[in-house]
């Protein structure tokens, strides 16, 4: 019989990783609040679940990738959540972009139930995630960390560790994410630049990305910034400007002067007011700087 495992969460980054696990082998008990989403996975590898209790119930392992800190929270200690039903010594992987404080608060329940918390976000976008190219991350408990490390390789291309804190690799994603927007604004800024002074933006993204700029995000992000490919929605700008805003709040824990995040959050700000909150952040970075907002 398959090993089961619990799934919350069907959205542009948690489907493909689902549909990794179950070519993988593994069984998967599925919870999404848009239930038709699980419509889209081998019928014969899921069984559907009506709450995230029924999720977690009867596994060693269950598996959030959710939007914020209070869908995570509520999944998670809500009256039909996780703890209500996880098992005692069981796993729960929070694969989600969330504060370090919400992660010690679970951490603090998972504890008080019996079972463990592991911070494990990734990055990657939705097309990366389907490859199997998501770098994970993970902090929290060691010997948990071992024992769901294959589960963690079957969506990933490295699994990579940042201590036993509970909101340890939180600090990473968010710190992460910051570094990622930031480099897009600076794209959106410089090929419009390009531009207004006759050159092609693709070609001068193309000549970056292969040389002084030889990395993945800014071959990938420059291509869409480059080529105002927007569509389809990978991830939303409300979504970035609050992981922002989770780099602004952790800067304030600590007195961190931030002057480039707190500019290029304003920008998402600025996006989400001209109507583009739902739109990819690649438009509103792009939009922003063609517009000049």
């Amino acid at each position: 019989m398959k090993e089961k495992i619990g799934f919350i969460g069907l959205g542009n980054m948690g489907l493909p990783m689902a549909k990794n696990l179950i070519d993988a082998g593994y069984h998967l008990q599925v919870y999404n609040r848009t239930a038709e989403k699980a419509d889209e996975l081998d019928a014969s590898a899921i069984t559907r679940c009506s709450t995230p209790a029924e999720a977690a119930k009867n596994v060693a392992v269950v598996i959030t990738m959710l939007s914020d800190d209070k869908v995570v929270e509520e999944a998670t200690t809500g009256r039909d959540g996780v703890l209500s039903t996880l098992q005692k010594g069981g796993v729960h992987i929070s694969m989600s972009t969330i504060s370090p404080d919400v992660s010690k608060r679970l951490g603090e329940a998972h504890r008080a139930a019996g079972s463990v918390y592991l911070t494990s976000p990734v990055f990657g976008r939705p097309e990366a995630a389907a490859a199997k190219k998501l770098w994970i991350c993970v902090s929290g408990d060691k010997s948990a960390k071992e024992t769901v490390k294959p589960i963690l390789e079957c969506m990933g291309q490295g699994v990579v560790d940042f201590g036993e804190a509970d909101g340890g690799a939180n600090v990473i994603k968010v710190i992460g994410n910051l570094m990622i927007f930031v480099s897009v604004e600076m794209m959106a800024e410089a090929f419009r630049l390009a531009q207004d002074h006759g050159l092609d933006r693709a070609s001068v993204a193309a000549f970056f990305g292969s040389t002084l700029f030889n990395a993945p995000v800014y071959q990938n992000y420059g291509k869409l910034v480059a080529e105002r490919k927007y569509e389809p929605v990978r991830f939303k700008t409300i979504l970035g400007h609050k992981d922002l805003t989770l780099a602004h709040d952790l800067a304030q824990q600590t007195k961190t002067p931030m002057p480039v995040a707190d500019v290029t959050r304003k920008k998402l700000m600025e996006a989400i007011n001209h109507g583009l909150g739902d739109k990819d952040c690649v438009e509103a970075f792009a939009r922003g700087a063609d517009e000049g907002w």
